[in-house]
């Protein structure tokens, strides 16, 4: 038994779970684009400020696991939000290796501009606040769940979550 309602084609696209998150993604972050761009940022290295605006100063190693992100993706952002003056790089005395993220006075005066966006989100997307909680909390436990070690994909599963397509 697939979970499929029958005349359902399991591969259809628009019956991809990793599809819709994917859309839905692209779509959000086009949403935030004219938002971020009066601030001179993407929205990757939002994100990056927000997690310094909530715990800077930070190891280079801490902000990459914070925003899941690989160093080799994080160190570029750094770079061009140093440049723009928002955060500097500075290497750890103690630990030549460790480097630490702080942010520039620029950098925390941003967040003041920054702070009408979540609600000018919320009236874009037009959808009640209490769907948007919902839709992270089940967005957090998909992350949960696709990042659970030992989770081989390709075991069999049961119940209710082997029945969506992913």
């Amino acid at each position: 038994m697939s979970g499929q309602p029958e005349g359902v084609d399991p591969l259809a696209l628009e019956q991809q779970v990793c599809f819709a998150l994917s859309v839905a993604a692209r779509s959000v972050v086009a949403v935030y684009r004219p938002l971020l761009e009066p601030m001179g940022l993407t929205h990757p290295q939002y994100l990056v400020m927000l997690a310094l605006w909530q715990h800077a100063p930070l190891s280079g190693r801490d902000l990459s696991r914070l925003l899941q992100l690989d160093p080799g993706t994080l160190s570029p952002l750094l770079k061009r939000l140093e440049a723009a003056g928002y955060l500097r790089r500075e290497r750890d005395a103690a630990d030549e290796r460790s480097l630490a993220v702080t942010l520039t006075a620029t950098g925390a005066a941003l967040r003041a501009q920054a702070e009408r966006i979540p609600a000018a989100i919320v009236q874009r997307l037009g959808l009640p606040v209490e769907d948007l909680q919902h839709l992270h909390a089940v967005l957090t436990q998909v992350i949960a769940a696709a990042n659970r070690p030992g989770a081989d994909p390709a075991a069999p599963q049961s119940g209710t979550a082997a029945q969506a397509s992913a």
